[in-house]
């Protein structure tokens, strides 16, 4: 690491007079700290942290798989946020002095613990209440099945179905809102040791209902009236009810205080007509 690098931390840390300047490492945490009233003190964020707009706005210090160490060191942070994936770069900060604070966002459970451990350091308790409480609404309100079916979860779309296909698997957020909707998981650990599957994987599953979460923005070269028509063809359960959709939600993916809609709009698509 260059020496200067060392330096501008030490001048840094001194010249800050304790003001908050948080990085944080995924989109999640950048929307959490937003929606918690905290973004302006944010001055670094990952690559992909577009909401709310003001984000936009923010230095960029790399991708989930290339955070730039030297590019968060420069920006002098009283505090960098991460998540599991990002232990060893929190463990190298550390090295310099630098205060870190790592979280897990994986099931629904993770996630408000989260909102509410992130309210608690920033005297946010009521706001993250809020929060929770909205998602806590959602949860409850949401559509439910009267006959539940089995469903598999896609993340995105393609019109090439010999490729590996990844699916949600039990111990994420997606698992917990099939189940919050009134459904099962098609897709269980005993079956298959890995949440990525073939075309023959998918045949053999036999879902009656498939979920796939497209991003118009990172595959905008794909044709979704063509894909949808190739998983249509598939002998299975989902093709032959019309129950495979295709949805398309900039939150969607994102396991933040916005999982609150993800609950809403998936539970309206699997129970709707």
């Amino acid at each position: 690491m260059k020496l200067w690098i060392v330096w501008l931390v030490l001048l840094g840390s001194l010249s800050l007079h304790g003001a908050e300047r948080l990085v944080t490492l995924s989109p999640s945490l950048t929307e959490i700290l937003f929606a918690l009233g905290v973004g302006d003190h944010i001055v670094g964020v990952s690559q992909y942290s577009d909401f709310p707009e003001a984000a936009k706005e923010i230095a960029r210090i790399g991708g989930y798989s290339n955070p730039d160490l030297e590019k968060i060191l420069q920006l002098h942070p009283s505090l960098v946020i991460g998540q599991h994936y990002s232990q060893q770069l929190l463990a190298k900060l550390e090295h310099f002095h630098i205060n870190t604070l790592m979280l897990r966002l994986e099931t629904l459970q993770e996630i408000t613990q989260a909102i509410r451990t992130l309210g608690k350091r920033f005297h946010k308790e009521h706001k993250a209440a809020q929060l929770i409480a909205a998602i806590d609404t959602a949860a409850t309100t949401a559509p439910k099945a009267t006959t539940p079916s089995r469903v598999l979860i896609v993340y995105g779309l393609s019109d090439d179905l010999r490729r590996n296909n990844y699916v949600a698997a039990p111990g994420i957020f997606f698992d917990d809102i099939i189940h919050i909707c009134g459904h099962e998981n098609a897709f269980t650990p005993s079956l298959l040791s890995q949440p990525v599957l073939s075309y023959e994987n998918i045949i053999a599953l036999n879902p009656d209902q498939i979920v796939i979460l497209h991003s118009h923005r990172t595959e905008s070269d794909v044709n979704a009236t063509r894909a949808l028509n190739a998983w249509q063809q598939l002998p299975i359960n989902a093709a032959k009810r019309k129950k495979i959709h295709i949805v398309d939600e900039s939150y969607i993916h994102i396991p933040s205080h916005r999982v609150a809609q993800s609950i809403t709009r998936l539970c309206e698509e699997l129970n709707g007509d």
